[in-house]
């Protein structure tokens, strides 16, 4: 028996019928992205493993767990791309876009893959929208960022979404809480997940990211690093607050917000739904001013954010937010014989370069089941073609919602089609 092929675990096919909230998602992301200034980047789909290593940090899970490795022929380990932020500034620096009037501000629309447990909204090969401003450490950009994605979801019509808002301080005064955090988990280490255990050895700030249910509680009582923070980043981090609620953002300080990649400083956000329980964060970002010295640039600060487009579209379903439809075939054209197909296949392109929407019908098929096919594709209009419509130079044109028939030059018919 031959082997029946489906998708790999965790990957989907996009059906023609889903493609609607995939194009208004993509649509308003792009137009909100231009609007703000941003400019847009591709980059590789694969990339030189160690990218990811240095950049999104060796001791977080999608490095240890997630990222897909291989070795190509030339013996070099290069990995899938898990997120987009480590490859824009490998650009950036490899393009020199450091002679740029700065903040360079980029945006992508891109595949992801992670190697982890397929959920809701949340797929081993996923697209993320995301934005990168670099080359300034301004806390307006900082605002900046996270009001264009609230602007973004606020146009796809998600209303009932939260700024969850953090500074997780610098390295001036990062390593004095960090000391402070593990002497606290010292005592709480038996009340933890294997994964906490781990963490504390190797990243302690990550303890707070952890989603597992026995670990809450615990993060619930650990210190909070805005108590922590030196003068320099709580200015920063005041400064941020002001500016959002300049440009009218709601947000909602969540001392314990951490991220869980390796290179942010300062500045965290998360967007939630108001039911974050089900379907969980939809948007995030963060500040990551050490990022370039780590993949070899010169000091260089940054602020940016990923969404994932699947669990926005789930938050969009869920919500029952209508999208517009594909747009709407006008024409079928159904033909008998040859010397009539050839004057269909001729009608059918003049009418798409003319701006028209249409299709010609199955010419293996009788003209009924022409007809029964153009049923299904449900065009504004039928047009039959035949020996007597081109000795006439009339074609039979139906009104399909009501069946009505008229002959009209293909003149007329144009004129028609343009109301």
């Amino acid at each position: 028996m031959a082997r029946k092929f489906t998708t790999p675990r965790g990957t989907v096919d996009i059906l023609p019928e889903e493609q609607p909230y995939w194009r208004q998602v993509l649509r308003v992301a792009e137009q909100t992205a231009l609007a703000f200034g941003y400019r847009r980047i591709d980059t590789p789909v694969f990339e030189q493993a160690d990218l990811f290593v240095h950049g999104t940090g060796e001791a977080t899970d999608i490095v240890q767990r997630e990222m897909y490795i291989f070795q190509d022929r030339s013996g070099e380990m290069l990995a899938l791309r898990p997120e987009g932020t480590p490859n824009v500034c490998r650009a950036y620096l490899q393009h020199g876009m450091a002679s740029r009037p700065q903040p360079v501000k980029l945006y992508y629309v891109a595949p992801a893959f992670r190697y982890e447990r397929p959920q809701a909204g949340r797929l081993r090969q996923h697209t993320q929208f995301g934005c990168e401003a670099i080359g300034s450490s301004d806390p307006a950009l900082d605002a900046e960022a996270i009001e264009l994605l609230w602007r973004m979801y606020e146009a796809l019509g998600l209303d009932d979404l939260y700024v969850l808002l953090n500074s997780i301080g610098d390295q001036s005064c990062r390593p004095a809480y960090v000391a402070r955090l593990r002497v606290y988990y010292e005592l709480h280490l038996a009340e933890v997940c294997d994964d906490c255990r781990r963490r504390y050895d190797q990243n302690p700030l990550r303890l707070l990211d952890c989603k597992n249910g026995q670990c809450q509680p615990v993060i619930a009582g650990a210190p909070a690093i805005t108590d922590a923070l030196c003068e320099p980043c709580a200015a920063h981090f005041a400064s941020v607050q002001a500016y959002l609620d300049a440009a009218g953002v709601a947000w909602q300080l969540t001392p314990r917000l951490v991220r869980g990649l390796d290179y942010y400083t300062r500045t965290v956000f998360e967007i939630v739904p108001g039911d974050a329980g089900s379907q969980g964060t939809i948007g995030s970002g963060g500040r990551y001013d050490g990022l370039m010295e780590v993949l070899g640039g010169p000091p260089t600060p940054g602020i940016g954010f990923a969404t994932g487009i699947e669990r926005i579209i789930l938050n969009l379903r869920k919500r029952v937010v209508e999208v517009g439809p594909d747009p709407l075939l006008r024409v079928v054209v159904a033909a008998v014989g040859e010397g009539p197909r050839v004057a269909a296949v001729a009608l059918v392109s003049r009418l798409r370069r003319a701006g028209v929407q249409a299709v010609v019908g199955d010419g293996t098929r009788s003209l009924k089941a022409q007809l029964r096919q153009a049923e299904g594709l449900a065009p504004q209009y039928v047009v039959i073609v035949g020996d007597e419509e081109l000795r006439r130079g009339r074609l039979q044109v139906r009104e399909r919602a009501t069946w009505n028939e008229e002959r009209l030059t293909e003149g007329e018919l144009l004129a028609r089609l343009s109301d």
